[in-house]
C-alpha cells in the first residue's frame, strides 16, 4: 500500500526557527510514496504529439516554442497540477512513460521545450547561451578539483548542488552502461534536522557565503558572488547549496578565508544528505522537474558504453516563474536571466557542445 506523504500547510519561514512547509520530506518517505510521479496517459502523450508536429508544420525554431504555440488542451490541466506541486508542494515530480524512442532528436527536443513552457520561462545555462542544455561527458577533468570545469560535462560523481534557477528539467534520451544514478534531497528538512541538532551551525549557514562563478563572469561582476546558504525573505525560506562552489572560492585572494565555523557547518550539511537523500535510477524518456529553492540534487559517478550513439545523454532546461517565491536580490538576478556574459549567444543545440 502507497504511503502518502503528510500533507503540510505552509507557514511563514524565520531564521532560527523550522521551516513549515509541504517540501519538507526524506529519502524514505518518497521511496515509500508515488505522490511525485506522474505516469503519461494515452491521451496525455497523443496531446504531446500533436503539439510536436504543430511545430514541425509552422517550422519554428526551439527557442520560438512557447505555451500559447504549444497547445497542451489535455496534458495542460496535469501540468497545472505539476507547476503548483513544484512551486508550493514536495518541489519535484518525475514525468515517466514519455516514448523517446518514437521521436527524432529535434523532434524530442520540441516536446521537452514545449512541455518546460508550460511550467516557466527558459534562460540560459552557461556562458554560451545554452537554452537546451545537454548533460553528456564531454571531459576527462574532474569538476570537483578543476574551477574551469562544471559537473554536467563530466562522468564523476556530481556533488549534492541547486542550479541557477528556479525549476531544473531534465529529459533522460541515454543511459549509461553503470552507474549515474539520480540523487535528490529536500532542503527544508537538511535545515530543520540541522536546527535541531546543531542549531549553532545552521545560524553559521544563514551569514553570508562566497560563490565561484567558475569564469562565467557578467560584465560589472567580481569572479565570484556573495549569498548564505540559508535565506529567509519576507517569510520565504530558500536554500542555495554547492559545496564545490564554495570551497573553490579560496582559489581568490580577495575573498575572505572559510571560517571554522562555516566549514563545520558546510561538513554537517554534507551529513545529513547523506542521511536524508533518496536515489533513483533513470529510465530513458523520463522527465523530472526540480525546485531549486527547496531541493538539491546530484548524481553518483558513471560508466559510459563505448559506442558514441549509446552515451548517457539528457537534456536540461533551466527554468524561471518571475518573481513567484520572494528571493535574494543577487540570487533572483542569476535566476531571472541565466547565466550571461558578455560573449553570450542564447541558442537551442541539439548536441553537446
Amino acid at each position: 500500500m502507497t504511503v502518502r506523504i503528510p500533507e503540510t500547510q505552509r507557514q511563514p519561514a524565520q531564521a532560527g526557527k523550522p521551516v513549515i512547509d509541504p517540501a519538507e520530506w526524506t529519502g524514505d518517505q518518497l521511496e515509500a510514496c508515488d505522490d511525485w510521479i506522474h505516469p503519461l496517459t494515452e491521451a496525455e502523450i497523443a496531446d504531446i504529439d500533436r503539439a510536436v508536429r504543430k511545430v514541425e508544420a509552422d517550422g519554428l525554431d526551439i527557442m520560438e516554442i512557447s505555451k500559447d504555440n504549444f497547445e497542451l488542451p489535455v496534458f495542460g490541466e496535469s501540468l497545472k497540477t505539476i507547476r503548483e506541486q513544484l512551486l508550493s508542494g514536495l518541489g519535484l515530480t518525475l514525468i515517466r512513460g514519455f516514448p523517446i524512442e518514437r521521436y527524432n532528436r529535434a523532434q524530442a527536443a520540441a516536446a521537452f521545450f514545449g512541455i518546460g513552457s508550460h511550467l516557466g520561462r527558459a534562460v540560459s545555462q552557461n556562458a554560451k547561451g545554452h537554452m537546451l542544455g545537454h548533460v553528456k561527458k564531454l571531459t576527462d577533468a574532474d569538476y570537483n578539483t578543476d574551477a574551469r570545469e562544471r559537473g554536467y560535462r563530466t562522468n564523476v560523481d556530481q556533488r549534492f548542488h541547486s542550479d541557477s534557477c528556479d525549476i531544473v528539467g531534465l529529459m533522460v534520451l541515454q543511459t549509461p552502461k553503470s552507474g549515474g544514478l539520480s540523487s535528490i534531497a529536500s532542503t527544508v528538512a537538511v535545515h530543520n534536522e540541522m536546527l535541531k541538532r546543531r542549531p549553532d551551525l545552521a545560524a553559521a549557514l544563514s551569514k553570508p557565503s562566497y560563490w565561484d562563478r567558475r569564469n562565467e563572469v557578467p560584465d560589472g561582476k567580481d569572479p565570484w558572488y556573495v549569498l548564505p546558504v540559508f535565506n529567509f525573505v519576507d517569510g520565504w525560506f530558500s536554500c542555495r547549496y554547492g559545496r564545490q562552489y564554495i570551497d573553490s572560492t579560496q582559489r581568490f585572494e580577495q575573498v575572505p578565508r572559510t571560517t571554522p565555523e562555516e566549514a563545520e557547518g558546510l561538513d554537517f550539511f554534507d551529513q545529513l544528505l547523506a542521511e536524508q537523500h533518496m536515489k533513483m535510477t533513470f529510465q530513458k524518456g523520463d522527465i523530472q522537474f526540480l525546485y531549486n529553492h527547496t531541493t538539491v540534487h546530484g548524481r553518483t559517478a558513471f560508466e559510459d558504453w563505448p559506442e558514441p550513439e549509446r552515451k548517457r545523454h539528457l537534456f536540461r532546461l533551466w527554468l524561471c516563474v518571475d518573481g513567484e517565491r520572494p528571493l535574494p536580490e543577487v540570487l533572483a538576478e542569476r535566476v531571472q536571466g541565466g547565466i550571461v556574459t558578455a560573449d553570450t549567444r542564447f541558442h537551442a543545440p541539439l548536441e553537446a557542445e
